[in-house]
């Protein structure tokens, strides 16, 4: 009897201490599946939060993910939906995502956050599928984890067992026009979250 307790103690601290943490908001609450929030710098100076803009000025529904000019400015909110649901709708850190803007217009409804190569450079898009995770949608899936004290975003995507990814950080550069997109490269860009 005592050897069965020990080991039920063994491995409950074991699934406890592999759990990831949860990640938290600018109120320190826990994000949740579904529900709004805002992607913000955490630095001063870099930047507003995370919108769509065009490509192009006939592009109907704007369709690249790029960050507010003006660190004022929220841009647009966005959900996350984990690859595996948890009973309670917590985010966790390291975990693989769908990043999805949320509102009220049709092109926003379908706003999935992808990795495209466009001229060499690996930019963020919305033009990902949601969900089912594996080697057609790779690109799809992203990370949250923590940055000494606030968060980053990863593409290391874990859904394809074969994948190898080229893992890297996600943010953003600055062209000539002053639009700041977001890519992949090695400055990540420091984020907080803020429930819309």
């Amino acid at each position: 009897m005592r050897t069965q307790l020990f080991i039920f103690i063994v491995f409950s601290t074991l699934a406890l201490s592999s759990a990831q943490p949860p990640v938290r908001d600018t109120d320190r609450n826990i994000l949740r599946s579904g529900s709004g929030y805002y992607i913000l710098p955490a630095t001063r100076g870099t930047g507003g939060g995370i919108k769509l803009s065009p490509k192009t000025i006939n592009e109907t529904c704007p369709s690249d993910v790029v960050q507010e000019n003006n660190e004022l400015l929220n841009g647009l909110p966005l959900t996350f939906i984990p690859v595996t649901a948890n009973k309670d709708g917590a985010i966790t850190e390291s975990t693989d995502l769908n990043i999805r803007f949320s509102g009220s217009s049709d092109c926003v409804q379908s706003a999935i956050w992808r990795v495209e190569a466009v001229n060499g450079v690996r930019e963020i898009s919305s033009h990902g599928r949601l969900g089912n995770p594996g080697v057609q949608t790779l690109s799809n899936w992203f990370k949250i984890e923590k940055y000494e004290d606030s968060y980053k975003l990863v593409f290391c995507p874990s859904v394809c067992n074969t994948c190898r990814p080229a893992c890297a950080d996600i943010g953003s550069t600055i062209a000539k026009s002053g639009r700041r997109s977001l890519v992949l490269n090695n400055v990540s860009l420091k984020v907080t979250f803020k429930k819309a």
